[in-house]
Parts: C-alpha cells; structure tokens; sequence
C-alpha cells in the first residue's frame, strides 16, 4: 500500500496536533492505554522501531527529506499519512528542529508482564524513581550495549517510551525488553534473583566482589543521583554495592554509574 503524502501550511492543520499539542501524558493516554502514541525521532530510530515490530501512525517530515532520508521509511510504513511542510513550518509546529528532519508517531504497546520479560534473564536492572528523561534513555542503551536482558522500572520513573528517553537511546529502548515492577526485591527474589543495591552504605561491597561475578541471576537496583533508593528496598537487598571512587568523589551520575556496573558485572557463563 501507498502512503499518502499530505502537504501542510498552517499550524492548525487535522492530525499534526500528536506531533505538536499533546503532552506526554496525553499521548500515553492513561483513560486508554490501547490508544496511546508515542514519538519517534530521526530516521535511525524509527527504523529500529520498525525492525522490533512497532507499529507506525503517522510521519512528519521537511519537504526535502521526501526522496533522501524519509524515502526508505515512507516505503516501510504502509497505508498511514505523511504530514509535510517546510523547515520553519516544522519548527514553529514542534518547538525546535527534527533531527533528520523525521517524526513517526508510533502505537505504545502493552507493557509484558513482569515474569515474561525476567523468564531467561540472567542479568536484570531496576530502575527505582529516576524521572530524567536524558539519564532514562542513557541508561537503556548502556543495557542494549553492555549484557543487561531486562530494564525494570518503578512506576515513579519516567517511561522509556517519551521522546528524548527514546532520542537519547538512539533506539535501544525498543532493543531491550522492559515492564513495569511494583515490588523488585520480593519480586526479584521469588524468581530466583540475587538483589544488589547501588549506594553508599557502611556495609558495602565494591563492585568487582567475586561474589557478584559469579551471582547466576543478578538484579541490579539504581535510584536517582540526589536521593538514591529507599532505605525500605536497600534493607531487604542481598548486597549494597558502591563503585571505588578516587579524589573523594562519593557518588557518579546514576545513567554513568550503570554503564560502569553493567560492564563490570556482565554475566560470564
């Protein structure tokens, strides 16, 4: 089926609002979770949402990009509208300027249950509070990079699925498998993992400890840089983990500290 290529001059125009007035709430659309949309940006990233199944809705892109960097996906994308306009149009609609001159408003699936998305995991991350959308997405493509099977996220952390989480990723958001956990150390444990929190604690253990290594199921729980994990979950961890750290340096950025833990820890088996 053909695409249909639809040519916009006002800001007002039917169909462009997914792409310009709609908050991130609205586009999750919590009424209806069947319904909800998010945004995909640059023609790299909606082809790996493409790849991992994610259905398109609708394109946005600069005139110009037509027959160079949107031709590939216009061809991949079906029977859905393709919304076009000049390069200053775009930017009054958007607020600032398309990476590759590409938005894809995509379906937002049904979050996997919790023990699909762990069945074969061997190395897990929890993800507990963090609401950056930056750190979000820089730690979800450490995870596609570095070993980690799953993401897990409290339902206080910020959804994968925004769109700079998404852009920050380049993608890796739809490579990794991720859902939502509502208690992850008694979750975590009933499905055979070992829990370790990243904080600082008196009874820490560095990170390279050969028992973490050799751990079989490994769940790694990360809270926010300022106010770190609840001392409720960081009391009913197996271990409390620190990274060794010179110059008096207490603590990393929880998106760098994850790519540091990720690599360290990588399941060897």
């Amino acid at each position: 089926m053909n695409s249909t290529i639809i040519e916009i001059s006002s800001l007002d125009h039917p169909g462009v609002e997914v792409f310009s007035r709609l908050t991130e709430a609205q586009l999750r659309n919590r009424t209806e979770p069947s319904k909800g949309i998010f945004i995909a940006e640059s023609p790299k990233v909606i082809h790996v949402a493409l790849d991992a199944g994610y259905e398109p809705t609708a394109l946005l892109c600069e005139r110009r990009h037509i027959e160079s960097d949107a031709k590939s996906l216009i061809a991949r994308c079906g029977d859905i509208p393709i919304y076009t306009g000049t390069r200053e149009l775009l930017e009054q609609l958007t607020g600032y300027t398309l990476t590759r001159g590409v938005l894809c408003a995509m379906r937002r699936p049904a979050p996997p249950a919790l023990d699909d998305v762990c069945r074969d995991a061997r190395r897990v991350v929890v993800i507990d509070g963090v609401v950056d959308t930056t750190n979000i997405g820089a730690i979800f493509r450490s995870a596609a990079a570095l070993g980690i099977d799953a993401v897990l996220l409290t339902r206080n952390s910020c959804n994968p699925l925004n769109r700079r989480a998404v852009r920050v990723s380049m993608g890796s958001v739809f490579l990794v498998p991720w859902t939502w956990i509502d208690d992850p150390v008694d979750d975590l444990t009933r499905m055979g993992f070992l829990t370790a929190a990243m904080a600082l604690s008196d009874d820490s253990i560095p990170l390279d400890a050969p028992q973490l290594k050799r751990a079989e199921r490994l769940a790694l729980i990360m809270g926010t840089e300022g106010d770190g994990l609840p001392h409720s979950t960081i009391a009913k961890t197996n271990y409390v983990v620190r990274i060794p750290m010179s110059h008096h340096v207490d603590s990393l950025n929880v998106a760098a500290a994850a790519a540091v833990a990720f690599w360290e820890l990588r399941f060897r088996g």
